[in-house]
């Protein structure tokens, strides 16, 4: 028997106003499509905003549905649709905002375990490792360097 030791590092900005301005830009895009975030059952609304390595911004919310299997985070909305528009372009960074209708929130909200594969998937298949900003509505956002802080033993491909 062996034991692994994993470990993760994250960069911790106080507020969004400490964080270079590029990424400032694309976080409040990312509060801006989280406002327009379709949660009539969960009442979180999640927004996401993607720079791809062309200089394009993509954005997503989440999308919910009575049926709820049938919602979409917005993560997964703003990587599926650059992965339609852009398919040749790589994700550079990613920005996520969460925020509840019925209480404030300050702590930081990382992808949920199916945007993290989906992230995972995009990372792999560029070959290059992809930003990751995520904050609640207000307070602390944490910077990653690479999905694989989020997701250290991640599937791909190779297991197929």
């Amino acid at each position: 028997m062996k034991e692994i030791n994993i470990n993760t590092s994250f960069t911790v900005f106080q507020s969004a106003e400490e964080l270079p301005k590029e990424i400032q830009s694309l976080m409040q895009q990312a509060v801006e499509i989280r406002k327009k975030a379709y949660a009539p059952y969960s009442k979180f609304r999640v927004g996401a905003a993607l720079l791809l390595d062309n200089g394009k911004v993509v954005l997503g919310s989440n999308q919910e549905n009575a049926a709820y299997p049938s919602g979409l985070c917005a993560e997964r909305v703003a990587i599926f649709q650059s992965g339609a528009i852009y398919p040749e372009a790589k994700i550079v960074k990613l920005a996520v905002t969460a925020a509840s209708d019925t209480n404030e929130t300050k702590s930081p909200i990382p992808p949920c375990g199916a945007c993290r594969q989906s992230i995972s998937e995009y990372e792999f298949k560029q070959d290059s490792p992809i930003e990751i900003y995520f904050m609640g509505e207000s307070g602390e956002v944490y910077k990653s360097d690479s999905i694989k802080n989020l997701l250290p033993l991640s599937f791909d491909k190779n297991f197929l």
